[in-house]
């Protein structure tokens, strides 16, 4: 059995397996990406052993978790063979201790290669935000009102190989009270952070990263304390354009969605729009006027924008007024700005 420290996980996963042994709850909560839950214990399992490690003592909960576990050992080799064929795989816990020794143990008596994750998922974690220290030097933001075209731009950043990270894509949310629709249902703060980290290993440290500006939190879930921190002292390339070119991309990317959806996420900013733009807008949604019903949320979100910019104090290196150009355009275009001033 040998012992893998966080800094060689990534490079690792190349040829095994990822095993996470913690309860299923506790991997709902957060976990590595690309791990299989292979719990030693259920939830109420787990449970129970805690409280008795608590208030009895440590042995009667050695022996309670033995009575659970004596029953599945078959259960556990059978699942981690269909999991991992090739029986290489890495085990962790939640700090590399009882529960992930124990599946070790069997695991290797069943022929498995078994390597342990040193400190287990809480090392990973650190480490994580060690990486995020890091590499998370050249950051730049791309900014600009709504429906300026910052995630399409991004996208093309991408494919001209520049390092990119979609937070929003990562959030399952676009960021405003319409931000949820046709979204996956949102990762947990910890899965979402998790994901987040592992767009970092691959990047490189001395090249651009890309990134759209947001505020602290993305629908429900919050932007690490530290990135958050670099990304208001990065350097930000506004995009602008006119408030009838964000209208027609805002009707695009949002006039698909049922108008039951469209109706409620309005009547989220009621207070903010006023009773007479939020009866105008819901007016305008029943007449399939898109174009009104997205100024009206403009007029609110512009003024939204100007406060954040104000408030959160960002370093804005250039402003950028595309002419008809496309998003691809666009993206070259910063990209030499970038590289012509040194950023």
């Amino acid at each position: 059995m040998q012992n893998l420290m966080a800094d060689h996980l990534w490079e690792s996963l190349s040829n095994r397996i990822l095993l996470d042994v913690r309860s299923p709850q506790e991997f709902a909560e957060g976990h590595i990406p690309g791990a299989f839950n292979l719990p030693l214990f259920s939830d109420a399992e787990r449970s129970e052993v805690g409280t008795l490690y608590k208030r009895a003592s440590k042995e009667q909960a050695f022996i309670k978790g033995l009575d659970f576990v004596g029953v599945k050992l078959s259960g556990y080799v059978q699942k981690a063979t269909s999991l991992a064929p090739l029986k290489k795989v890495i085990l962790h816990c939640w700090r590399g201790g009882l529960r992930s020794k124990s599946m070790a143990t069997l695991l290797q008596a069943a022929d498995f290669d078994v390597q342990l994750l040193d400190g287990g998922y809480k090392a990973y974690r650190a480490f994580c935000r060690e990486v995020l220290t890091e590499r998370a030097a050249r950051l730049i933001l791309v900014g600009g009102k709504t429906g300026t075209g910052k995630t399409d731009i991004l996208i093309e950043l991408r494919s001209l190989g520049e390092q990119v990270i979609d937070i929003e894509g990562l959030a399952h949310h676009k960021g405003s009270v319409f931000g949820m629709l046709g979204e996956k249902p949102q990762p947990t703060n910890e899965q979402f952070e998790n994901n987040l980290y592992n767009t970092f290993p691959s990047f490189d440290p001395n090249q651009r990263i890309w990134l759209e500006s947001e505020s602290p939190s993305i629908g429900q879930v919050f932007i690490p304390d530290l990135l958050y921190k670099k990304l208001r002292n990065a350097p930000m390339f506004v995009i602008n354009r006119s408030i009838e070119d964000r209208v027609v991309r805002l009707v695009t990317d949002y006039g698909k969605f049922d108008k039951v959806d469209l109706i409620r996420s309005f009547a989220k900013i009621e207070k903010r729009l006023g009773g007479q733009n939020l009866k105008e807008a819901l007016a305008a949604i029943e007449l399939d006027d898109g174009s009104l019903a997205c100024k009206i949320a403009l007029s609110y979100y512009d003024k939204a924008y100007e406060r954040s910019m104000n408030e959160n104090g960002y370093t804005v290196a250039v402003q950028v007024t595309p002419d008809k150009q496309t998003d691809q355009e666009v993206a070259h275009q910063l990209i030499k700005i970038a590289e012509k001033n040194g950023i």
